[in-house]
């Protein structure tokens, strides 16, 4: 088993080579929000989605478009608006009237990036639309399926500020996400190194190709073969049931907190994800500290507070806090 991992150790520390070029050149851009790039790598090595709650200005989209053109996918961002129709997202069939016949027109959705600007926005035909395209990869127009592209990243955005003519999110749509992140005001010494390379106008700097989309479905490949050890899937396993059943783990103060646990899905989320996490680190085995320093992000948004949390001001964040300081690490 030792030999295994040390060949699985070795691989992933060359396959995950591009790791640093990549985040060099988005640093070119991108001052700080080291935690930003990094979950949209995890997403992106994981084929998850991500959803990004912050107030306006903190380079959510530049983030997103920075890391398309570093990977020469292609991108489309998408403005949610509440008179958004589902043919604006997926596409239509247009009428021919001369030959009698419809053909179609793909929309925005084809494309290996989306950058689904202010999701909650959108009502909930545009919603279901993008959940089709997020859970199954396809998009139906008429009545004919097409596959979208691979690699297919949706990163969504949610601003916390300004609810007014917002739709909430369906909980099984908030499910789809992979990795819920919250992204705060940087540093002052960030915003000072944003100053000077931000004030001009023109802001356009290069960004170089380091990998193409065959890439990352390679290293999609490598990440599957981190090894886990079985006492970490039980760590995990730990962590997803606390939120079901507190009590069980001798947290009795959380049951009358948590209206609902997180979901199966989670354990898969959380599993996948910190092999990702671990890949990023040029390791072939996970610890104990990926899942730590992932979970809060897979499981912030899969637990639902009671009316009683709200009533005592706890959120669902300090709920996966004190399940991780409660579950015995192996």
């Amino acid at each position: 088993m030792t030999q295994g991992i040390s060949a699985i150790n070795e691989k992933v520390k060359k396959e995950s080579e591009f790791i640093q070029a990549l985040v060099t050149e988005m640093e070119k851009v991108i001052v700080g929000q080291k935690y930003l790039l990094e979950r949209l790598l995890v997403g992106l090595l994981a084929n998850g989605h991500i959803l990004v709650e912050g107030v306006p200005g903190l380079a959510k989209t530049l983030s997103i478009k920075t890391l398309s053109q570093a990977l020469n996918a292609k991108f489309q961002r998408l403005q949610f608006t509440p008179d958004l129709l589902p043919a604006d997202l997926i596409g239509t069939l247009i009428y021919n009237p001369k030959e009698g016949t419809f053909t179609t027109k793909k929309g925005p959705i084809f494309a290996n990036i989306i950058l689904a600007d202010e999701i909650n926005r959108a009502p909930a035909k545009v919603q279901s639309a993008l959940l089709e395209a997020m859970q199954e990869r396809q998009v139906t127009i008429g009545d004919t399926t097409y596959p979208l592209d691979d690699p297919f990243l949706v990163m969504a955005t949610q601003n916390p500020i300004e609810q007014e003519g917002t739709y909430p999110l369906p909980e099984a749509q908030v499910d789809r996400f992979m990795l819920k992140i919250k992204i705060t005001y940087p540093a002052i010494e960030e915003e000072h190194a944003i100053l000077r390379r931000m004030s001009y106008t023109d802001k356009a700097i290069g960004v170089n190709t380091v990998i193409k989309a065959a890439d990352v479905i390679r290293a999609r490949k490598t990440v599957d073969e981190v090894y886990m050890d079985e006492k970490i899937e039980k760590y995990i396993l730990d962590i997803v049931f606390a939120s079901r059943e507190p009590e069980r783990y001798g947290i009795k103060d959380l049951a009358n907190l948590i209206q609902y646990g997180a979901s199966p899905r989670a354990s898969i989320y959380l599993t996948v994800a910190s092999k990702a996490y671990a890949f990023i680190r040029g390791r072939g085995y996970v610890t104990p500290q990926d899942v730590k320093s992932i979970g809060p992000d897979i499981l912030r948004h899969r637990i639902i507070a009671t009316y009683e949390a709200e009533a005592e001001e706890k959120t669902s964040e300090d709920i996966v806090k004190r399940i991780f300081d409660e579950i015995e690490v192996p």
